[in-house]
């Protein structure tokens, strides 16, 4: 049984359990909490639904309850402004800080605005843009990651993608103010490491990080265009937040709800808000080129992982 045919089956008992005796009611209260345990034990496919559900919240729900008085700051300066990375800036803890991440809609309509969170090059432009002023006024970087991986698109391709990627990962080896990310939801190939080449590297328990998806694993690896293999592809990617940890390639890990991560999930913030007050006060009493060396040594040990 899957994620979410257990989703499903707790919520049918949850609508029985609306109009029913008593003796019906204890006995359904029981079916609910033994299909529950499954949370207990989940696969590493449940964490990417869990990662792509709609109800997360996502970086504006972040920007409202981490942040004070953020003021979004648009485009790329060279040909447009990409909806699916938000940036700006903003006050932590009354201190100045740049705020940026990809935005995933919570309805069709949101993710026809900003692309499903499949970033352009001029998004990754814009991002850059704005890590580059942060650099000049001394302002630390925090950045949100949650894209299923850049738009693979004609048009992006036409614009360089693969040139905006990677010079993001050349300028943000060398920033000199400190970068905390945090993966929040999907955490997808190259659009997802074009904001995360960062001092600290921090996922939620549920989020996923990796080279490509599942689907994409499994279609190469073994041709499956059915989805047949793909809770396999994703238990040999060593995607989860606990894998990744394990492999020293995340600092940290937040907990999450039984259920995952919702907007209403104050503990996730407040414990988000806590990384961040303790790490931005470590990382800032760093010199400069003491930070931009750890960063260096931080990628030259995941380099050699695996």
């Amino acid at each position: 049984m899957s994620l979410s045919q257990v989703e499903k089956e707790i919520e049918k008992l949850q609508k029985e359990l609306l109009d029913c005796n008593q003796e019906r009611k204890k006995e359904i209260e029981s079916q609910i909490k033994k299909q529950e345990e499954y949370y207990q034990h989940l696969s590493p496919y449940d964490h990417v639904y869990l990662a792509r559900k709609s109800t997360r919240p996502n970086i504006k729900d972040y920007i409202n309850h981490l942040f004070d008085d953020f003021i979004e700051l648009h485009g790329d300066r060279l040909a447009k402004d990409d909806g699916s990375i938000i940036g700006g800036i903003g006050l932590f803890n009354q201190q100045p800080v740049t705020i940026i991440g990809h935005l995933k809609g919570k309805s069709l309509e949101d993710n026809l605005k900003c692309n499903f969170g499949m970033s352009s090059p001029e998004g990754y432009r814009k991002a850059m843009r704005l890590m580059k002023q942060a650099e000049k006024f001394k302002r630390p970087i925090i950045a949100f990651v949650d894209t299923p991986g850049a738009y693979p698109g004609m048009e992006a391709e036409m614009h360089g993608i693969g040139e905006a990627i990677a010079r993001n990962l050349l300028e943000m080896s060398l920033l000199k103010v400190p970068i905390i990310t945090i993966v929040i939801g999907e955490g997808g190939s190259g659009g997802a490491l074009a904001l995360s080449v960062s001092d600290r590297l921090v996922m939620l328990e549920n989020s996923v990080y990796s080279i490509l998806s599942p689907e994409g694993f499994a279609s190469i690896l073994w041709k499956d265009q059915e989805g047949k293999r793909v809770a396999e592809a994703a238990s040999l990617m060593k995607l989860t937040a606990k894998d990744l940890y394990e492999r020293h390639i995340i600092d940290h890990i937040i907990d999450e709800d039984l259920k995952g991560a919702t907007v209403e999930s104050y503990e996730v913030y407040r414990q988000i808000k806590e990384y961040l007050n303790t790490n931005l006060k470590e990382l800032q009493k760093l010199s400069t080129s003491q930070l931009i060396n750890k960063r260096y040594e931080k990628y030259r040990k995941i380099g050699q992982v695996f």
